[in-house]
């Protein structure tokens, strides 16, 4: 994992002017040896490779995949379901074994037997289908820290996603005469640096996309909600890459593009990645077109899927800094609802230790919108090659954003450099009152997600007169339902009335995707979060304004949720075949820390006397939802 530790200083890539002519003059033979270094390369003895290899499969376990998220890797790379075969042999032409013949295969048959390895730990290290991802080097770095980056990307290659890098140096400044030659010859380091860890790469020293947006985006009144780029490609200006991916071969390219006087002129990288992403995309469509025939494969064995699957943007600053963990990075950031708040809440105290932060978010935005909705983005810092693997076969972020903030904050693993993940997710909305509710898309998410029948008369009129607000992801892609419960005569005020979470949602098609995170995080800036600074999210509610409350839900004892339930809740307790949980209200407990000070706090604070027993009667009597059924399914009431 990250390690906390100083800025690595980099050596500057600008070399001399008569370097730069000397080497412009060379990279022509430099390639051709390397080429024919491939033809004579021999093979490390097995001592010399078994670090990268621990290496390689720690990573693997480092990554920890849900079996969720193994099955969506699977679903990318792995083997695709084979119809079943016709039988060779006729009815009548089929063998007839005999007891004799039995005994005589007992005889023969050896008596160890290797077990075939298992086809999950197969496909995984032996991936039948190869995808694409978009790699930005936003260089320079120093040759160490390229050869961590590229050994990084032989670990995504071995696992099936082939890259297509874009080199960018920072440090090289724009119009000097130099300047082509030098940018060349930064892309021949990380070509060479490839090489050295045993990957084939093929530097594409030419432009292959074309400066100005497309002709049809000039003209189109189609709202957007991404920045349109600032070049294009047409699907044949892919070719040298359609080539080097179909020969094995990951090709690294300089930020060039063709000017209107077809002039090959530097760029900025985020154009040329983003006219990429949506060429690559376009093209893959076309192979994928029903108009080559239902019968004709989608892709020959030798051919790799062109669709974007991955956008990672490799700097030395890593992620995103984030205004609710005091600078240091955000773990997830769903674009379509914290874009501009993130732009907004930017300090510009960050700007010397992230300067391209911004434009790499802008870019990841833009990307998004081309690639395939379970797509993602990471802003990664050169010093975490195993976070590419993480990220590749889970989807998710290193740390989950929904855990409490205390358990973030006090996590050592959680530094400067741990990644940005960005999605390009849903919109959040809250609404109070149930005027506001489509009641049959309502219906639908919750029955698809508990897998139940709703008692609609009894839910309705109950969430009439006790709802307090509902928090809705997308169309209904996920809720989160909150009522207001309330609590027998002579309760203290600091414990009802109640806050309870009634229901928490997520259609099937998007658990994993992190709208569940989104919807939790949501869930804490209003109720026990609220108040906080870093709970004035953008989701359409109080914008942590307010005093924070208690929320208490319950859940099956045998529902496989609650380990999740466990990571996030303050507290719980077994009632029956029930676990109640509840988070407590965080600026109450930071209040009274602070009055104790060095004292701490006491095992049972005056505050919660008697509350635990006052929601323990009244939440086990809330009836069910549900028509009744033999077993329950669902996460909660």
């Amino acid at each position: 994992m990250l390690a906390p530790s100083a800025r690595v200083g980099c050596r500057s890539a600008i070399a001399p002017a008569s370097a730069h002519a000397r080497s412009a003059q060379t990279f022509k033979a430099f390639y051709a040896t390397i080429r024919s270094l491939r033809q004579t390369y021999e093979p490390p003895e097995p001592d010399d490779v078994e670090p990268s290899e621990k290496d390689f499969i720690l990573s693997l376990l480092r990554a920890n995949p849900s079996l969720r998220d193994t099955k969506s890797y699977l679903a990318s790379f792995g083997p695709r379901p084979q119809p079943p075969k016709s039988p060779a042999l006729r009815p009548e032409e089929t063998p007839v074994s005999t007891e004799k013949d039995v005994a005589a295969d007992a005889e023969t048959k050896p008596p160890d037997i290797k077990l075939a390895p298992s086809p999950v730990v197969a496909s995984i290290l032996n991936p039948v289908h190869r995808r694409t991802a978009l790699i930005k080097l936003q260089a320079p770095f120093t040759d160490r820290q390229l050869e961590s980056i590229a050994r990084g990307m032989v670990y995504l290659e071995k696992l099936g996603l082939v890259s297509v890098i874009v080199v960018e140096n920072d440090q090289l400044p724009r119009g000097d005469s130099g300047e082509r030659a030098a940018m060349l010859e930064e892309t021949m380091r990380v070509v060479n640096a490839l090489e050295k860890q045993g990957a084939r790469a093929r530097p594409v020293l030419g432009a292959v996309v074309r400066l100005g947006p497309k002709p049809e985006d000039e003209t189109s009144t189609e709202p957007r909600d991404y920045t349109i780029p600032e070049a294009h490609t047409f699907p044949s200006d892919l070719v040298h890459i359609r080539s080097a991916l179909r020969a094995g071969e990951i090709p690294v390219l300089a930020p060039l593009a063709l000017d209107s006087f077809c002039r090959s002129v530097r760029v900025d990288a985020n154009d040329v990645i983003a006219a990429l992403v949506r060429g690559m995309a376009e093209v893959a469509a076309l192979d994928s077109s029903p108009a080559l025939g239902e019968d004709s494969p989608s892709l020959s064995p030798d051919e790799v899927d062109l669709t974007p699957l991955r956008l990672m943007i490799i700097t030395r600053e890593g992620g995103v800094p984030s205004y609710a963990r005091q600078g240091m990075p955000h773990l997830l950031v769903n674009l379509t609802s914290e874009y501009q708040y993130i732009r907004e809440t930017f300090d510009p105290r960050w700007k010397a230790a992230h300067p391209t932060a911004l434009s790499n978010l802008e870019l990841a935005r833009t990307c998004l919108a081309f690639m395939p909705p379970t797509s993602s983005a990471v802003m990664v810092s050169h010093r975490s090659p195993s976070h590419l693997i993480g990220n590749l076969i889970t989807n998710k972020p290193a740390f989950s954003s929904s855990l409490p903030h205390a358990l973030l904050q006090g996590n050592r693993k959680l530094t400067p450099h741990t990644p940005t993940l960005l999605r390009r997710g849903l919109p959040i909305r809250v609404v109070r009152t149930v005027q506001e509710l489509d009641k049959r898309k309502m219906r639908t998410l919750l029955e698809k997600s508990f897998r139940r029948e709703l008692e609609e008369d009894a839910f309705w009129q109950r969430m009439e007169r006790d709802l307090d607000f509902v928090i809705i992801a997308g169309d209904y892609a996920g809720a989160a339902i909150v009522t207001r419960e309330p609590c027998p005569p002579g309760t203290p005020s600091a414990i009802g009335p109640i806050t309870y979470l009634d229901k928490f949602a997520v259609l099937p098609k998007h658990q994993g995707d992190g709208t569940v995170d989104f919807l939790w995080v949501a869930l804490h800036d209003e109720t026990y979060g609220l108040g906080l600074p870093f709970s004035a999210n953008p989701n359409g509610g109080k914008e942590g304004k307010g005093e924070g409350r208690d929320l208490v839900w319950r859940s099956r004892a045998d529902n496989p949720v609650n380990k999740w339930y466990f990571e996030r809740s303050t507290g719980h307790v077994r009632q029956g075949d029930w676990v109640l949980f509840w988070c407590d209200a965080e600026v109450r407990l930071k209040t009274e820390e602070g009055r104790r000070a060095n004292a701490g706090l006491s095992y049972l604070e005056d505050w919660e006397r008697g509350r635990l027993a006052t929601w323990t009667d009244v939440v086990m009597k809330i009836p069910s939802s549900w028509k009744p059924k033999t077993k329950q399914i669902g996460n909660a009431s």
